[in-house]
């Protein structure tokens, strides 16, 4: 049974586990998972407490959650929000875990959101998704992935949100779309690639540049558009296009 985290303060819990020894714990990967379904919550820990690489604590609030994360010693490394919690809208949630523990990155679980959906939720800053009917495999392996800094949708969203933005893309000049912010042909290419839905890996194939070129020209746009995501990138391409669009 979980035992009670600061009972009077929180009800984040915290999964019990003999004491790691002091290399283990380095290894593993601190999760938050915010759930206000008690039969789906217990399902998830059942589930994540088979792995020896997830360090699972539990918050069945909002509140609850933002209390876990000032108090608790790491904070998490990665914080799973069920996209249909009743106590909060779960966008404005997203982006007050952010806000809350700077480093932690935010994997929404959703049934099957839209487009829009999930541009909102990438504004608020979530770096990663996963389908409620996913396989075990694919949910921890979507938490170790976004764990070690990249953004996760699933197939299905890449197709419907990935392709919508590059049709937006193919329609009118890249320049339209980024003339508010200086921008070098190279990375208006890139920054089309990674609304494509492309990996870097890719993109170098594609531009005939190094992995490592690639990776500094992602940097490059992530800090002139303040972002921090290749997810809020397609985001940032999407909610342009509308502007213009509107124009």
């Amino acid at each position: 049974m979980p035992t009670e985290m600061a009972p009077r303060k929180s009800e984040a819990t915290q999964l019990p586990r003999r004491a790691p020894r002091r290399d283990e714990s380095a290894r593993r990967t601190p999760v938050l998972v915010v759930e206000d379904n008690r039969v789906l919550r217990d399902g998830i820990v059942a589930v994540l407490k088979r792995h020896g690489d997830l360090d699972v604590s539990v918050a069945g609030r909002a509140d609850a959650a933002l209390h876990h994360l000032a108090e608790a010693p790491p904070p998490p490394g990665v914080v799973v929000v069920d996209a249909s919690l009743t106590d909060d809208s779960p966008p404005a949630l997203v982006e007050r875990i952010r806000e809350a523990a700077p480093e932690a990155r935010v994997i929404v679980m959703d049934l099957v959101p839209g487009p829009e959906d999930v541009v909102e939720y990438v504004k608020a800053g979530a770096c990663g998704f996963v389908l409620k009917d996913a396989s075990v495999d694919v949910f921890v392996q979507t938490i170790r992935s976004v764990a070690t800094g990249r953004d996760v949708l699933p197939p299905a969203l890449t197709e419907t949100l990935f392709s919508q933005i590059a049709q937006r893309a193919a329609r009118r000049p890249a320049r339209k779309a980024y003339g508010s912010v200086r921008m070098t042909r190279r990375e208006q290419e890139i920054i089309g690639l990674i609304a494509d839905g492309l990996s870097n890996k890719e993109i170098a194939q594609q531009t005939h540049l190094s992995p490592h070129t690639v990776k500094s020209h992602v940097h490059n746009i992530l800090e002139k558009l303040a972002l921090h995501s290749r997810l809020q990138v397609a985001a940032y391409v999407h909610r342009t296009d509308q502007e213009l669009e509107s124009l």
